[in-house]
């Protein structure tokens, strides 16, 4: 797993403890500081059905005066692992907050690393935030998650386990890092269910989780017509720099939002004419946003899942 990403870089090794089972192999990230005690690992643009290796999201952590908060933790123990690491390698402070932005594998799995994160005694262990929607979503779909990872991962998905939110966010919730606070939002169903987002008012940063995604296509699991209402909002924040839930940081935010909302309009639009026009769910896979195809990653297989999880919702319209 390697990606150059300029300015600063940290190689951090996960040195994962003694388990009377296999371990899973040591995995390295390579971080950058994006503004001051702000620190993120870009994931790659892998398919969940190619190559998955459990880091495709954007994950990372914020650095207080008195402890650290941090924001996703990767589709795997042995990537939450070596976040963990990367965040020794940069502060011995408590890790007072452990966010999930969301509740998908990709962005979770890697929460169990943290579980005993302050175990050298700095402190108690952090406590787990999310959605208020979260805790629910987790125990529908934790055990169909943690057995397609197993089937993905192999040996690499050993002590991956999903770890329930220990305090929700019902709508906001600020965080005191000491001298530095973090405000969550909890947004109605729009990405998902359980969408979350951080802001960091210090250095005026943004982590959207998946409410925002560059480069690689956006993948829809809640509701089109909330996740676009939810951009309108997020156009309208004071951020000076994005986090999104995959691809790059920008400091262009409205030009990212712009860009994924004509990817979803075109998805509505589509999707509506072919049910309006009789064609089958499999025909309008091939045709839905197909002007958009060279403007994404992986569109392909994501643009047919998002076909294939919109059209039963439309048809009912």
């Amino acid at each position: 797993m390697r990606r150059l990403l300029g300015s600063l870089l940290l190689l951090a090794a996960a040195h994962l403890g003694a388990a009377p089972r296999q371990e899973p192999p040591q995995v390295r990230l390579q971080l950058r500081q994006v503004a001051p005690g702000v620190y993120v690992h870009l994931g790659q643009h892998k398919d969940f059905e190619d190559g998955y290796d459990g880091d495709i999201a954007n994950i990372g952590f914020v650095v207080g005066r008195d402890a650290v908060a941090v924001v996703d933790t990767g589709g795997a123990y042995a990537v939450g692992a070596a976040l963990k690491a990367a965040l020794r390698a940069v502060t011995s402070l408590p890790v007072r907050y452990v966010i999930d932005t969301h509740g998908h594998p990709d962005h979770v799995f890697g929460n169990a690393a943290f579980a005993d994160a302050n175990d050298a005694g700095a402190g108690p262990p952090p406590q787990f935030i999310g959605h208020a929607g979260l805790p629910a979503m987790l125990a529908a779909r934790g055990d169909s998650y943690l057995r397609q990872l197993k089937q993905q991962l192999g040996a690499a998905a050993e002590r991956s386990a999903l770890i329930a939110p220990t305090r929700t966010v019902q709508d906001r919730l600020t965080l005191d890092l000491g001298g530095r606070k973090l405000e969550l939002r909890a947004w109605p169903k729009a990405h998902t269910n359980s969408d979350l987002t951080v802001f960091d008012p210090e250095t005026r940063t943004l982590w959207s989780g998946d409410l925002l995604f560059i480069e690689r296509t956006p993948s829809l699991d809640g509701d089109a017509e909330g996740w676009l209402a939810a951009m309108d909002a997020l156009d309208r924040l004071p951020a000076a720099l994005t986090i999104p839930g995959h691809g790059p940081v920008t400091r262009d935010k409205g030009a990212a939002l712009a860009r994924q909302r004509a990817y979803l309009t075109a998805l509505l639009r589509d999707v509506r004419a072919g049910i309006r026009q009789g064609a089958d769910m499999t025909s309008t896979m091939a045709t839905a946003a197909a002007g958009e195809r060279t403007r994404w990653q992986l569109f392909d297989a994501v643009n047919r899942r998002n076909v294939n999880f919109l059209y039963p919702v439309l048809e009912w319209e």
